[in-house]
């Protein structure tokens, strides 16, 4: 009988998938810790009609796809590993991304579409600055549970595919 066990490494591509999940997901979670450790104070110390138009403009030019593509890869990289071992981190992060995702959508892009209604500066603030910075802490948690769960599933990915072959023991010399 022909061994059939097939010791090369999963997909490239999976591993690949994987790995920019890994790399997007640690990238966001770093924009929205930037936000929680240095913007927001930062802006905290401006007065109220500088903070209105410095939020402005960032909310003008922050939208990218970036926000949209953690999920996304981290769903593809779930697909992709879905009877691989550490799957359950994959998909435990996929929760995550989605979550940060849907704080992203639900709370925060609207407290931004707010904030960019005409109105008086301290008001604007006032209903904005800290629902914002709660929520922002919490997808930078998200983020970095998604981030660390897509790191830990790196290793599980790499490992040799299963085959019938392998559930048969076999002396550890022959492996």
């Amino acid at each position: 009988m022909a061994d059939t066990t097939d010791n090369r490494p999963r997909s490239t591509a999976a591993g690949t998938v994987l790995g920019a999940a890994a790399v997007t997901s640690g990238l966001l979670a770093g924009v929205f810790l930037i936000f929680a450790c240095a913007v927001m104070p930062a802006l905290a110390r401006s007065d109220d009609r500088i903070y209105v138009e410095v939020m402005r403009d960032i909310n003008d030019v922050i939208q990218n796809p970036l926000f949209l593509g953690v999920p996304a890869l981290t769903a593809l990289a779930a697909w992709q590993l879905r009877a691989a071992p550490g799957r359950g981190r994959v998909w435990a992060a996929l929760a995550a991304s989605v979550l940060a995702f849907a704080v992203t959508v639900v709370v925060n892009v609207p407290l931004n579409d707010a904030l960019a209604r005409p109105g008086d500066p301290a008001a604007l603030r006032e209903h904005f600055e800290d629902p914002w910075v709660t929520w922002n802490v919490v997808r930078t948690v998200l983020t970095t549970l998604a981030t660390v769960f897509l790191t830990a599933a790196l290793p599980r990915a790499r490992r040799p595919l299963p085959t019938a072959a392998a559930d048969v023991p076999r002396h550890p010399a022959l492996r």
